[in-house]
């Protein structure tokens, strides 16, 4: 029987700025990567969504991202290696606190917005990020775009990776995600998505967004928690792979 995991982009709301039904999301997924707090989510929110995700049975993944709060960490930047480096640690070493006294594991790792994208073009930044992931655990997973150099460079510094695909994004014929910049860039229609999803599981095919058609590898699908109509479209796809023999389930045991 086929399989694949479910993912969200979690713990990300503040009172100041609610962006995701959590609750609700966790009831569909079986993985949920959870903000570390520099682009999103407060200490008491993250510990909310850990602790909700534990009595859920949902995988935990850490989700830290550029110290960005106010673009949300989908703003590129240009950070020193070394800080870089130092900021993704800390925000690993923050969700590790926070989970244990949940008493949850964190199993992986998947950055966040332009920090995932960057890593997925640029080698050099792949290469701090996975330092920095192997330097707190070397168990931990790194959950990477299907494709990238993240991906190649991680396996490469010895780290075990999972490669991941978007339900609720467009792609480019190269693989790379379309920019949110441009027209058509976030999907919002659940059956569109779901239909998508399907034909991914079934033929690690999806269609890009001027219409050519790329295969891609996935262990896991992310719907993004604070995509416009999100818990509708992750119910779309999780009652679509269900009733077409997919099983759900998480990539890490």
């Amino acid at each position: 029987m086929a399989s694949i995991d479910l993912n969200s982009d979690l713990g990300e709301n503040t009172p100041d700025r609610h962006v995701a039904d959590d609750a609700g999301m966790l009831q569909i997924v079986s993985s949920a990567n959870v903000a570390c707090g520099f682009h999103a989510g407060d200490p008491i929110g993250i510990h909310t969504t850990l602790a909700e995700a534990k009595a859920r049975g949902v995988i935990v993944g850490a989700h830290p991202g550029y110290r960005d709060y106010a673009n949300f960490g989908r703003s590129p930047m240009t950070v020193e290696d070394s800080v870089l480096q130092a900021d993704v640690e800390y925000q690993l070493g923050a969700l590790l606190g926070l989970a244990r006294r949940v008493e949850v594991p964190v199993r992986y790792v998947k950055p966040h917005g332009a920090l995932y994208n960057t890593m997925a073009k640029d080698a050099r930044i792949a290469r701090v990020v996975a330092a920095a992931v192997r330097a707190i655990d070397p168990a931990l997973v790194l959950l990477c775009l299907s494709g990238s150099e993240s991906a190649r460079v991680a396996e490469g510094l010895g780290l075990t990776v999972a490669l991941e695909a978007f339900a609720d994004r467009a792609y480019e014929a190269d693989g790379a995600l379309v920019s949110r910049t441009k027209a058509g860039s976030v999907l919002h229609d659940p059956r569109l998505v779901a239909d998508r999803m399907l034909q991914l599981v079934e033929t690690r095919k999806l269609t890009t967004i001027d219409g050519r058609e790329i295969t891609l590898e996935a262990d896991s699908i992310c719907v993004h928690g604070d995509s416009a109509g999100a818990v509708q479209m992750a119910v779309a796809v999780r009652e679509l792979l269900l009733r077409e023999g997919v099983q759900i389930s998480p990539f890490v045991s």
